[in-house]
């Protein structure tokens, strides 16, 4: 595709190694910090080894694309200036930013429960969105009641 500008990179993406999907893939390049492909690899299949010992029915790629599912947010509220003031917005996310905000609660939130190793933490806030509880539901349903609580504003959508 000469000449078309993409604005990311993600067409240049690999599948992951075991399970052959680019969402791993994405999520992995997510969890990586300075580079360190190999320790993100290493902390998210270990975390799927955690899940599969917790729950034995699904499979743990199953239980985490469930996971993702459950964060995915519908709506979120944009700011939009109007004549002198500023007012929030609720629009409705499109697929990829749907996809980015999941990965970056669940990692937010895994990251953000301290003392433990990365690969527990993972699991541990996997298995909560998978139920649907714990930190990255939580700001799911708060961008959820956001947007409810400005729907009167709707009409200044973009």
């Amino acid at each position: 595709m000469a000449g078309k500008y993409y604005r990311s990179f993600e067409h240049l993406l690999k599948p992951d190694p075991v399970y052959q999907d680019l969402d791993v893939a994405k999520f992995i390049s997510c969890i990586m910090l300075d580079g360190k492909r190999q320790t993100a690899e290493k902390i998210f299949y270990d975390a799927l080894e955690i899940i599969r010992e917790r729950v034995k029915e699904r499979e743990p790629i199953e239980v985490w694309r469930q996971a993702v599912d459950n964060v995915k947010p519908m709506v979120e509220v944009r700011s939009r200036r109007v004549g002198g003031a500023n007012y929030q917005v609720p629009v409705e996310v499109n697929a990829k930013r749907r996809r980015t905000l999941a990965y970056r609660w669940l990692l937010e939130a895994a990251r953000g429960r301290r003392g433990r190793p990365m690969r527990v933490s993972l699991a541990d806030e996997l298995m909560s969105a998978y139920n649907k509880e714990g930190g990255a539901i939580l700001k799911r349903e708060n961008a959820h009641k956001q947007a409810e609580a400005n729907k009167a504003f709707a009409h200044f959508a973009f």
